[in-house]
């Protein structure tokens, strides 16, 4: 190995280590890994430079400022105070309903404010008709991950995975292009959830009398340091900011979704790049007056976008000092033999297992040049092997601290950890095999 890759392995066996151990934030951590890269040499400034002007950055601060507009908005609380009357009609129909709703705007909006706003509700109407809020509020975190992997926007991983691919001369991906394989992994998540869960933390004890009655209760964990991140930055902020109700303003409302539609359809339809889509809107909101300047600035969420930015950096380290060139040769040697289903299989496992330990950026930024590399060393096509990422990134159900949304229903619910275990792993489990099936179908070699 040269000295360079020495360095480059160095510092990303600390990142990692460091992510693991939990004792510093992650947006920390991977800025310390970038400039140590920096200072020795393993990078170029103008590389670095390059990974924060990167599309996946400006997507995100832009997508950032329009969730921020629309929850300012009070859309949201209002179509929550909606959702309630339909609960209580309706029983655990209308709170499967509500979970489902939730899912779907996780495909577009922030899933922690969603998950924030909703589960006190599903937790209080659940109770009010007689019912378990343990059924609901695991199923709510699970679907509201599911839903995210169902467009490019819905997670910052999908951003990052594409940001990356196309880095390595990959064509980009369209924002629904992934949505037949996200949306087939969780409809068989949703019919798992509603069959089983019930079933499985029927015996798990009475922890439901562990729920807490304090509306902040479950907010304790905000500043938990698992650094699991999707578009709404939900593993490094503070959660709190969406505890408060806003009024609900009709005008700023509509004029929020509709600019955030126009977005969604022009992007969709390759009339200009995502990125420069949501910068528009994003700009726009400010012209028009529905988001003031301050408000937008203080929706950017920077330690999200500093934490992409660096393990952007410690990527690009990988790919120019020929790091990722070494691991992927040794994984070719290792699948040597085997034809590409069973790589794509075998990647998919290692990156859920990953998943589970670290963050997703961590993992986007470690294994998409690996899955590209791989893929043209078995002279197939790279595009299964990069969904195939992108949807492994963001199935972490086995632990309720792999993603802020399951510590935040985890303190609610009064869940035991073993409760995660036992619903969340054969949930890995199912979509696993669905998605895999899936990206065969959809992405072929």
């Amino acid at each position: 190995m040269t000295l360079e890759q020495m360095i480059t392995l160095a510092v990303l066996v600390g990142v990692v280590a460091a992510l693991i151990a939990n004792r510093m934030r992650a947006d920390v951590v991977a800025l310390t890994g970038a400039a140590i890269l920096l200072v020795t040499g393993a990078v170029r400034p103008s590389e670095v430079q390059g990974a924060f002007a990167s599309p996946a950055i400006l997507t995100l601060a832009s997508l950032f400022v329009i969730a921020h507009a629309l929850e300012l908005s009070g859309l949201l609380d209002k179509a929550i105070d909606k959702a309630v009357v339909l609960c209580k009609r309706t029983g655990a129909a209308g709170l499967w309903g509500l979970i489902t709703l939730s899912g779907v705007g996780s495909a577009f909006l922030n899933n922690t404010p969603i998950v924030v706003v909703t589960a006190p509700v599903i937790r209080d109407v659940a109770k009010s008709i007689g019912l378990d809020p343990r059924r609901f509020l695991m199923p709510l975190s699970y679907v509201a991950v599911l839903g995210g992997s169902c467009t490019l926007i819905g997670t910052s991983t999908n951003l990052l995975v594409d940001d990356m691919a196309r880095s390595s001369g990959q064509a980009s991906f369209g924002i629904f292009e992934i949505t037949p394989v996200g949306v087939a992994t969780a409809i068989a998540g949703g019919i798992y959830l509603v069959l089983f869960t019930g079933r499985l933390l029927a015996h798990g004890g009475d922890t439901s009398e562990a729920t807490s009655t304090d509306p902040d209760a479950s907010l304790a964990l905000n500043r938990h340091p698992v650094s699991h991140i999707d578009v709404t930055g939900d593993s490094l902020e503070d959660t709190r900011v969406y505890a408060e109700v806003h009024p609900f303003r009709p005008g700023l409302a509509l004029v929020s979704v509709g600019i955030f539609l126009v977005v969604i359809a022009v992007s969709a339809l390759d009339l200009v790049p995502i990125a420069a889509a949501a910068f528009a809107g994003a700009v726009l909101l400010i012209l028009l007056r529905v988001i003031s300047p301050d408000q937008a600035y203080s929706g950017l969420r920077p330690e999200i976008l500093l934490l992409i930015a660096g393990m952007v950096v410690i990527g690009i380290a990988m790919e120019q000092t020929g790091l990722a060139s070494e691991v992927t040769g040794w994984m070719v040697a290792y699948v040597d033999g085997v034809g590409p289903l069973t790589a794509l299989v075998l990647l998919y496992g290692a990156t859920l297992l990953l998943t589970e330990l670290l963050s997703n950026a961590t993992v986007a930024v470690l294994l998409t040049p690996v899955a590209v590399a791989l893929a043209e060393g078995l002279g197939v096509s790279p595009r299964p092997f990069l969904v195939t990422i992108m949807m492994a990134a963001s199935a972490a159900f086995a632990t309720p601290f792999g993603y802020q949304t399951n510590v935040l229903v985890y303190q609610m619910g009064g869940y035991r950890y073993t409760d995660f275990v036992k619903v969340g792993l054969p949930l890995n489990l199912l979509t696993w095999a669905v998605a895999v099936t899936a990206i065969h179908h959809f992405f072929p070699f």
